[in-house]
């Protein structure tokens, strides 16, 4: 099937074609018709699947055909709420991008940077707002924004929202919102509280599931690596020697560990930077800039960069820690493997971390393959640690002798004393 056949506008194919896109993907060829005709969504999809581009399009023609109530100022007709600075900026800048031959204007608003300029644009008058929760309901709150007026709400990442925190904030955005609108939602899981959301905003909706629910995208080879905690550095250093041409983006648990990898690789003359939410945004921004043009070979990244990093031909991930939730690792490896491009997705596991293998496994449906690990190979912890405790009790049992005293410690000393004072009243 090709685009042309889904009922798009012509400026719309145009800058498509320009983009050299030439058949939807499966999410796209099942959205915008759906989409076109007015019904609200519900779109169950990988990351990586092309959703973006299913929401866009349709908006984008639907807003473009209809004459806005007031002709003198412009109104916001549609939101697009989104969990991260990194998503947001993604979203807008793939509206600017379709939208390039329409009479429409879009913006983007979101938190970490000054508010003069976001200001600015929404005042100057926009047809599209893409935002983060926190800075949509601060400006709101400033009277800044109105989305009364909104006649297409978008809600992006809708499982991310939730492990972000922002259910509350979800809720009073929501409530601002008119009746009457058309509502798409996408999420790549499913849980409970999704449902809830989908329940109180969609309207007879048309689900779209082009993948199973917490499936990985399968042109990702999936691959883990049993290894020590203290060897998880040689490892990805050697693969970063063998992988020479290839980015790679590695993902922490921690802003500490992110922090921590980049300096271990400086030792070994391997740029890298990380992203994380103590980064300001222009460093973040900067940080995927470079990795995108390849002037860094490495960009390690906590989760809550996992779904807004968009990267053309990404071929490598790396989970230099298991993620705790196993949903986090589909959003995480989906960042290679894009729009049906090959992918390699390679995992640290530790010992402690075998029971969130097992967890992701058993969400995926699937055995990760083990790599072979002869030059770093995994003890045992609880052997090292038997060993350990049998070692300190050992030296516990042994108390070392003073010259005064006979034992080490103001305690031990007085019950020293006593003892021999009782030896003494014995003897006599």
């Amino acid at each position: 099937m090709e685009f042309k056949q889904l009922g798009i506008s012509t400026p719309i194919l145009k800058v498509l074609k320009e983009q050299s896109y030439t058949e939807p993907t499966p999410i796209q060829e099942k959205t915008i018709p759906a989409a076109l005709k007015g019904n609200d969504i519900l779109g169950l999809a990988q990351t990586g699947t092309g959703k973006t581009a299913a929401f866009a399009v349709p908006t984008l023609q639907l807003l473009s055909k209809r004459k806005q109530n007031n002709q003198s100022k412009r109104k916001i007709r549609s939101l697009v709420l989104t969990p991260t600075r990194e998503l947001a900026l993604q979203v807008y800048e793939s509206f600017s991008t379709y939208g390039q031959n329409l009479p429409l204007k879009s913006t983007v608003v979101f938190g970490g940077v000054g508010q003069g300029n976001q200001v600015k644009a929404v005042q100057s008058g926009v047809d599209i707002l893409i935002a983060t929760p926190g800075r949509l309901i601060d400006l709101i709150n400033q009277r800044y924004i109105d989305i009364s007026a909104i006649e297409i709400f978008i809600l992006d990442e809708a499982d991310r929202m939730l492990d972000m925190g922002f259910i509350q904030d979800i809720r009073r955005i929501t409530k601002l919102l008119p009746t009457r609108k058309q509502t798409l939602l996408f999420s790549a899981t499913m849980p409970k509280e999704v449902g809830t959301i989908v329940d109180q905003l969609l309207v007879n909706p048309i689900e779209v599931s082009v993948t199973p629910v917490s499936s990985t995208v399968n042109t990702i080879e999936q691959y883990v690596y049993l290894v020590d905690q203290n060897h998880k550095i040689d490892i990805l250093v050697d693969i970063l020697k063998v992988n020479k041409e290839d980015p790679i983006l590695i993902f922490t648990r921690t802003k500490h560990g992110a922090n921590r990898i980049v300096k271990e690789l400086e030792k070994r003359n391997i740029l890298s930077l990380a992203i994380h939410g103590n980064k300001s945004q222009n460093a973040r921004q900067d940080a995927l800039e470079k990795f995108k043009k390849r002037e860094i070979r490495a960009l390690i990244a906590t989760d809550i960069a996992s779904r807004g990093i968009d990267i053309n031909e990404l071929k490598y991930v790396v989970n230099y820690d298991l993620p705790e939730v196993p949903e986090t690792y589909v959003h995480r490896i989906g960042r290679s493997g894009r729009a049906g491009k090959a992918g390699v997705a390679i995992s640290f596991c530790n010992f402690q971390d075998k029971p969130l293998l097992k967890d992701i496994e058993k969400l995926i449906k699937k055995n990760i393959e083990v790599l072979e690990n002869t030059k770093y190979p995994m003890i045992d912890e609880t052997v090292k640690e038997k060993k350990q405790r049998n070692h300190v009790s050992s030296k516990q049992k042994k108390p070392t002798r003073t010259k005064n005293d006979g034992y080490k410690g103001k305690e031990s000393y007085k019950k020293a004393k006593v003892f021999k004072n009782q030896n003494k009243s014995r003897s006599k």
